[in-house]
């Protein structure tokens, strides 16, 4: 396994790159995005579910012109094609795409064992990206991916899109300004009823006509169709996806946001197929607790035998000694505390209720503008590769504590696990051939 890259080699990565060198690859930016009247042209990889979703989301933007699609289902090409105002060029090899000159970004929508190649490519192909969260499959991706955006100078925006949300800032503000005291406990969770069937249970076949299948695999080993894997159900397979990194890395990239804190310094994961009975390889449920130094326990839990709320209310609860902060998609909530045993009962601050109106503040929206902006400004965006990186390792920790059936150590400096240090192992996965991290 290719060694780990640290964060001081990151740090002296970027260190290296001279001040004539920064001139004057900024002047090359500027001839390519070169003012708030130019179109940015912008390439479709994966144009499926949530590829779907963010093609709308560029289309709001009127300095954006879609002029390419990619996909290796033809059914989700003809469909986005068909959606557009105008002509796009289609491709069915990511590559193919990469090799024209006259792009400037490209959006990464694709099953998240992708990612990681198709990010790494565009980077080196001259291309911006704004690639969908989790950010990789394995930590040993994610270091590649920021090592290629700080090499090659492109902008990486991750799509965990709360990052460019104003209810969301305020919030990080208010705790980060203390208004809640010491929040030493956060807790969010994936609520989905699934019992009994799930993802269903079927045998393997042969793949629709036209499915790449074997292109759809792609680094990980061969194995037969089955129609509960592809397009969409991969998300339930430990291969291609999971639900602690699919829905869990938006909450604990905010929490990590929130407090100002790296990475924790211990995961331990528990859970299991506890009741739904399908073809699944991932636990029906799983709950991590991640301990960060600073003094703070952050619990995920992926409940999917079971619906109802786990909160009080909102996506997300953080619990400070002065005050217990709700947030949901529209509302912010601040319940006071009271003192408790042995305290003055007094409550400690006042309530604080704040609402915004959906219609008129997309998250998706505002992190794409985000993303567009920096591309011309040359500025790291809201959710930086190196963000998307930190905040994905997370769930992936929790997923090889469930692996492994232990509690890890991890030391977030040299990005490796200090114990059982055998849990290393899990850090990356043989590519197979042809496929590799350039």
């Amino acid at each position: 396994m290719t060694s780990m890259m640290t964060r001081r080699k990151f740090a002296e990565l970027g260190a290296t790159v001279g001040a004539a060198t920064v001139v004057r690859w900024q002047a090359a930016q500027a001839s390519a995005v070169t003012g708030a009247n130019d179109r940015i042209r912008v390439a479709m990889i994966g144009v499926g579910n949530r590829g779907g979703q963010l093609l709308d989301g560029f289309r709001q933007q009127s300095d954006v012109q879609i002029v390419a699609l990619c996909d290796i289902f033809a059914p989700h090409l003809r469909k986005t094609a068909s959606r557009l105002e105008h002509r796009a060029d289609q491709y069915h090899d990511f590559r193919e795409l990469l090799d024209r000159q006259d792009l400037d970004a490209v959006v990464i929508a694709t099953p998240d064992h992708w990612h990681a190649i198709q990010t790494i490519a565009a980077c080196q192909a001259g291309k911006d990206v704004y690639v969908e969260k989790p950010l990789s499959m394995t930590i040993h991706e994610g270091q590649r991916m920021v090592e290629a955006a700080r090499r090659t100078g492109r902008v990486v925006q991750v799509g965990t899109q709360r990052r460019s949300a104003s209810l969301w800032q305020k919030a990080a503000a208010m705790v980060q300004a203390n208004q809640l005291g010491k929040v030493t406990v956060s807790r969010a969770f994936r609520l989905s009823n699934m019992y009994p069937n799930g993802i269903g249970k079927m045998p393997p076949t042969d793949p629709p006509n036209d499915l790449d299948w074997d292109r759809w695999l792609g680094p990980r080993p061969q194995q037969p169709y089955q129609a509960n894997v592809a397009p969409y159900k991969f998300r339930w397979w430990q291969l291609y996806s999971s639900q602690l990194a699919n829905w869990g890395v938006h909450y604990l990239d905010a929490i990590r946001w929130f407090l100002g804190e790296q990475e924790p310094s211990s995961v331990c994961a528990l859970g299991g197929r506890f009741a739904v009975d399908d073809d699944r390889t991932i636990p029906d449920t799983a709950e991590a607790i991640f301990e960060f130094s600073c003094g703070h326990l952050a619990l995920f839990a992926t409940f999917e035998a079971s619906g109802n709320p786990a909160l009080r209310e909102g996506e997300l609860e953080l619990r400070g000694t002065q005050g217990t902060l709700y947030l949901g998609g529209t509302t912010l909530h601040v319940v006071p505390e009271e003192g408790g045993q042995f305290q003055d009962p007094t409550p400690r601050m006042q309530p604080v209720q704040l609402r915004v109106d959906q219609s008129a503040q997309d998250p998706t929206a505002q992190h794409i503008r985000n993303f567009l902006d920096c591309m011309r400004s040359r500025q790291r965006p809201n959710a930086d590769v190196a963000i998307g990186h930190r905040s994905t390792t997370m769930s992936l920790l929790a997923n090889i504590s469930l692996a492994t059936r232990s509690r890890l150590e991890w030391d977030a400096q040299q990005e490796r696990i200090i114990s059982p240090s055998e849990a290393n192992d899990l850090l990356h996965y043989e590519y197979r051939s042809p496929w590799r991290l350039d």
